[in-house]
């Protein structure tokens, strides 16, 4: 039985998982991608340093505002086709 808007509500189930699959993996990369580029290796104190909370700040900052660019890029990419 399809929903009002013709989205049987399974595929949108799907397709929400398949968003939060994808958000996840986002967020993991930034994560990773962030700490290798910020934290010190040696480990000095159990808190960051304010360098490094700093630098983290920045980097997702500018993690999100790229995956944005980059999102709308292929947004108006898929219009033109």
């Amino acid at each position: 039985m399809a929903q009002q808007g013709g989205q049987d509500p399974a595929a949108a189930i799907e397709m929400a998982k398949q968003e939060m699959d994808y958000r996840v993996a986002l967020f993991n990369a930034m994560v990773s991608s962030c700490y290798e580029k910020c934290i010190d290796k040696r480990y000095k104190d159990g808190e960051l340093s304010v360098g490094e909370n700093s630098c983290i700040d920045r980097c997702s900052s500018k993690y999100w505002q790229v995956t944005g660019i980059v999102g709308q890029m292929l947004g108006s990419q898929g219009g033109m086709h």
